[in-house]
């Protein structure tokens, strides 16, 4: 009876067998908890994996400045070299100041650490509250900007950008699902593809123009740019301003690195910064080399969602490209297959630039879940040894935003960068608390140089950051910033409400020394329905228990029933008074439940022990035909003191399969050390094993 019980528990909760082989051909076969060091990054993966999203911006992040400015008109253009080069200092200042980070906080914790450790919990909240939304964002966008660049290639597709986004968010979800290094491996060759795409777009495109003298001209060159309005003065310093704060999208995912440290193979914090680097001078080669071939080739750009600008001498139904593709068609005019390898290039490094939200959010939310601000639940790994629940929770939150903005870049990338550079400030701020602690108690002369030159980028950096941030909130928040800052608002106190939970909670479960003292006397009270099976078992594990009283408890809903009950009753000669209970109004639970606290009434120091027969099934449909009655009494039940409820399973014949089932490795028993066992032989009616008949 107890080896059947054991087998009926670890069938409960099970996944159906088509869900369970779905799930192993999504994921493949789990992984033991001792093979975490196997999906540890080498360099060559990792810069893939994290800097995806920071390198893939440069797709994107030149056109926001052009077409920003171009509100000014044409005339406004030859500003953004020099808007283009405010973004390079600040990419490569942040950029030297993570590579402090990852060196003092290797453990991952990353912004959200640094700020813990030295502001307080309150601004590491506000950190992690900002790097939440700012992962959500990075899927959004770059998902919704890869099917951009698709739509323009394949213009059938433009009706279905919404439809095509969530799919792509769900095959995310699924290879990172996989693992961290599974999912690495496959975006390595995209994400140096893309790399080589662009890197070589430049060489070829400035070897054609300045070597060869010849002539680039994009598709919209002999276009104008026609707008409403004029610029002067502070107007002008306003757009410019603006231009760069767009242009600051090119940032994002730049902390993701510091978050990953973990991640990486030994020396984690050499390799992190090594990619930090390879990270920040490919990024900024790119930004500049595609603002200078824009400018050779007279591209031009226009937010089709501003009224106040439109391209003059463009035909009837002109669909604007993005700037990275009219300047790769014109660079690539000689050479077709340069420009599609490109375009798909670029394509597929927009969408799996959401992998360096996979891959930091999940660990962001396993810490955050760690310091009690997220439930537990984000700290389990799953058969992969990724962070499952941290990956679909990103993913059901990236789609909401999809949907709810249709997928639409230049609405979404409004919402971008505040919650980047807020976590940005903050962890240059705490950095420097950091160093002068240091600096408090090293003695060594080389070491306080190396720590106060250390300090010093850092300070460089809060200065830069904390101006950035100042500029995007002015630029950006009657655009769209103010839903991300709500958003981040809101999580904070979500994070504050868990925290205060949990917190109350274990100062709930202190034991004391009245949990030593036993209970007077054990009531035992076994719930019948009628004479069968379950209800006998349950008689002789509630007599095995050796309680001070046992009782047997029916409820008189039908007086013929209940008169057929006693006399079955009487004639197996039960040792167990049965005991009725009148219930006029035919109801079973309030009965059951006034007994029991009558019984507390009585002996406030005894203990009650309700044992409920329930019947085991193995398929999900005869759940809903069975037990109800036994599930309203245990929720019930459960919320009264002094009483244990005792489940005693029968097992029905159709759960036997589910049993079979049991004895194969099962979606998640690797991470719960189940260990696989050989079938059971299951008995049959006819007395012989299973196995032998077959």
């Amino acid at each position: 009876m107890l080896d059947g019980s054991r087998r009926c528990h670890r069938t409960i909760g099970r996944v159906s067998w088509l869900t369970d082989l779905t799930k192993r051909l999504v994921l493949g076969r789990p992984l033991r908890s001792d093979r975490l060091h196997d999906t540890l990054l080498p360099k060559r993966i990792a810069l893939p994996v994290f800097a995806s999203d920071a390198l893939s911006s440069v797709a994107y992040a030149p056109e926001e400045i052009l077409a920003t400015l171009a509100v000014a008109g044409l005339s406004a253009y030859a500003l953004s070299p020099w808007v283009g080069l405010a973004v390079a200092v600040v990419m490569l200042t942040v950029v030297a100041s993570y590579r402090q980070t990852v060196h003092a906080y290797p453990s991952g914790g990353g912004d959200y650490e640094v700020a813990t450790t030295n502001l307080g919990r309150t601004f590491g909240m506000v950190v992690a509250a900002a790097l939440l939304v700012d992962y959500t964002l990075t899927v959004a966008v770059s998902v919704s900007s890869g099917v951009d660049n698709l739509a323009s290639a394949v213009p059938s597709l433009e009706p279905h950008r919404v439809g095509i986004a969530v799919v792509l968010v769900v095959v995310l979800t699924a290879l990172n699902l996989r693992g961290v290094r599974e999912s690495g491996s496959a975006f390595a060759i995209p994400t140096y593809g893309f790399m080589v795409a662009v890197l070589g777009m430049i060489g070829y495109g400035l070897f054609r123009r300045y070597v060869l003298g010849s002539d680039l001209p994009a598709e919209s060159a002999h276009f104008q740019i026609q707008t409403t309005h004029s610029f002067t003065g502070l107007a002008m310093a306003f757009l410019v301003l603006r231009a760069f704060s767009s242009g600051s999208a090119a940032l994002t995912g730049v902390e993701a690195i510091s978050n990953g440290v973990p991640a990486f193979r030994r020396p984690k914090s050499r390799n992190a910064a090594t990619t930090l680097l390879m990270l920040g001078l490919i990024a900024v080669t790119m930004i500049i080399g595609i603002i200078t071939l824009a400018l050779v080739t007279h591209a031009k750009v226009i937010d089709e969602h501003d009224s106040t600008v439109r391209l003059a001498g463009a035909p009837d139904g002109y669909h604007q490209k993005t700037l990275i593709a009219q300047v790769g068609q014109a660079v690539f005019s000689n050479f077709t297959p340069g420009f599609y390898f490109l375009a798909a290039t670029t394509a597929l490094i927009l969408v799996l630039a959401a992998n360096t939200a996979f891959n930091g959010f999940p660990v962001l939310g396993s810490i955050l879940a760690r310091d009690k601000l997220l439930p537990h639940q984000l700290r389990t790994r799953g058969d992969k040894l990724a962070f499952s629940n941290g990956i679909v929770l990103l993913a059901g939150a990236a789609v909401v935003l999809i949907l709810a903005f249709d997928a639409d870049v230049n609405r979404l990338i409004h919402l971008y960068i505040v919650g980047v550079f807020v976590s940005f400030t903050c962890s240059q701020a705490g950095m420097i608390r950091h160093w002068n602690r240091q600096l408090r108690t090293e003695k060594d002369p080389s070491a306080r140089r190396r720590m106060r030159r250390s300090q010093a980028i850092n300070t460089f950096g809060l200065a830069l950051t904390g101006a950035v941030l100042v500029v995007v909130l002015i630029t950006k928040f009657l655009l769209g910033a103010w839903i991300a800052i709500v958003e981040m608002v809101l999580i904070f106190f979500v994070m504050r409400g868990i925290r205060r939970h949990y917190d109350r909670v274990a100062a709930e479960l202190v034991p004391t020394d009245k949990l030593h003292l036993l209970p007077a006397r054990n009531h035992a009270v076994v719930l019948v329905s009628q004479v069968h099976k379950p209800t006998l078992r349950a008689l002789a594990y509630a007599r095995a228990t050796r309680p001070d009283t046992l009782t047997a408890l029916t409820v008189n809903v039908d007086d013929v029933d209940t008169r057929e009950l006693l006399a079955a009753w009487e004639r197996r000669g039960l040792p167990v008074p049965l005991t009725v209970i009148e219930s006029p109004y035919r109801e079973i639970t309030k009965p059951i439940l006034s007994y029991v606290k009558r019984i507390r009434r009585e002996s406030p120091r005894d203990l009650v022990t309700v044992f409920i027969p329930e019947y085991v099934v193995g398929r999900w449909w005869e759940q809903l035909l069975h037990n109800q009655t036994a599930l309203r009494l245990k929720s019930r039940l459960l919320y009264m003191p002094g009483v244990m409820v005792t489940n005693v399973p029968w097992q029905l014949e159709s759960s036997e399969r589910a049993v079979d089932r049991g004895s194969r490795i099962q979606a998640g028993d690797v991470r719960r050390g189940v260990e696989p066992e050989t079938r059971p032989s299951t008995p049959t009616k006819a007395g012989r094993p299973r196995d032998q008949r077959e």
